[in-house]
């Protein structure tokens, strides 16, 4: 047995992404974290560029709790507690007091009978989407859903799988239109939140849509959303898109840890007959291990800060921040897409200008990233910034002023 042959085909993948211009290549690698101090916020170290300190503002860490003492502190004490991993499978022996006690946490902040963590939000889609999508199911999915929800679509093989227009509710009732007396059991499937623009899903109208033609199956019509980039990032209290938009009627609402919350890990929540289902059938979650104690316990702290005082603190200057970010680039005459999320994308609309923005902005210490042709369709270039509750007034004017600065010299 040989490597040799495939080698070659191996090796000829990476040169057509980097001719292509997909290629991810190197990662940018953190070196140190150099604490909020003073009127500026945390600062990063990348291998490479010796004490050259970074504006990181191409971080999901939405309320900067990744770097927050009482997060740290949590994960530390269990960890020394009950050791750093959880040592099996949750059906074996890896089930430890503090899952439960983050699920019972997660459920209740939801408003939700159960809820159910997983490794990932990435896993929790996967686990979550194949066991309820039997032979007799048709899913129907947002053209721009995340690629988890794609996956899962494909390891599922439903009955069959349509793709509405994004966020058109006119072509998602086509679609289910098309789908009566084709199926028993039907499943719309969205994000909350589209992280490369900001932009959310029509929650009420996907709703609405769900109960008209609920009756139609014999199954019945479910939704689900993933709101990895809603929860801890937007509505009143940091619920989410279904907050923000005040819809209560989603079946299936799935979300991370690892975002907003600062740790790791993602999960489910709805009611306890689905859940319970969920336990007894999603190989992401029987087959892998869980979250360690130590970010369970984390995870608890997080949302405890979130749903407090402090947490409506956090939320409020990180929407100031958002708001003070936007309005300066529109002012200096770029072009964004407005919106009340932290994701503020400035669109360039073309490749190579897109590339070299990324790249002044790196040499200037800021971190970014642009989404190209052919990630994004030629048009929709964009550079995406993304905002965090321990963003500082002046770091928003630092990294306003290196892109009048940009603007001034290009």
């Amino acid at each position: 047995m040989s490597l040799k042959k495939v080698k070659t085909q191996l090796e000829e993948h990476p040169k057509k992404l980097e001719e292509q211009g997909t290629l991810k290549g190197k990662e940018a690698v953190i070196t140190g974290i150099k604490p909020a101090e003073g009127e500026k916020g945390p600062r990063y170290f990348i291998e490479g560029y010796g004490d050259k300190e970074f504006l990181r503002m191409n971080a999901n860490n939405y309320l900067g709790m990744s770097l927050n003492k009482d997060v740290i502190k949590a994960e530390e004490e269990t960890a020394e507690k009950f050791g750093a991993g959880p040592g099996a499978v949750r059906f074996i022996s890896g089930t430890y007091k503090v899952h439960k006690e983050l699920e019972e946490k997660l459920a209740k902040f939801h408003n939700r009978e159960d809820a159910m963590i997983f490794s990932a939000a990435y896993a929790t889609v996967m686990g979550v989407l194949p066991p309820l999508i039997t032979k007799d199911t048709i899913v129907i999915s947002d053209e721009l859903n995340h690629n988890c929800i794609i996956n899962a679509i494909r390891l599922s093989k439903p009955r069959d799988k349509k793709i509405y227009k994004h966020n058109n509710a006119k072509d998602l009732e086509r679609a289910l239109e098309e789908s009566v007396g084709n199926a028993k059991r039907v499943i719309i499937v969205t994000d909350g939140i589209f992280s490369m623009r900001g932009e959310w899903a029509p929650l009420k109208e996907i709703a609405d849509l769900a109960e008209k033609y609920d009756g139609k199956f014999e199954e019945g019509v479910i939704t689900m959303v993933d709101d990895s980039h809603g929860v801890g990032a937007i509505g009143e209290t940091g619920r989410g898109t279904t907050e923000f938009l005040g819809e209560n009627r989603i079946d299936i609402l799935v979300a991370t840890l690892g975002k907003a919350l600062g740790v790791n890990g993602g999960y489910v929540v709805s009611d306890k007959t689905v859940i319970d289902y969920l336990r007894e059938t999603a190989p992401f979650y029987i087959y892998s291990n869980p979250i360690t104690p130590g970010e369970a316990a984390a995870s608890v702290k997080a949302l405890e800060i979130l749903d407090s005082p402090r947490g409506r603190e956090l939320l409020k200057h990180l929407h100031d921040m958002t708001k003070k970010f936007e309005q300066g680039l529109i002012n200096l005459g770029y072009e964004v897409i407005k919106g009340p999320h932290p994701v503020v994308p400035l669109m360039i609309r073309d490749t190579k200008k897109t590339r070299d923005l990324v790249s002044f902005l790196m040499r200037n210490g800021i971190l970014a990233t642009g989404l190209a042709y052919p990630v994004v369709p030629k048009g929709d270039e964009e550079i995406r910034f993304q905002i965090c509750a321990d963003h500082t007034e002046y770091d928003i004017d630092f990294a306003l002023g290196i892109l009048e600065k940009y603007k001034n010299t290009h």
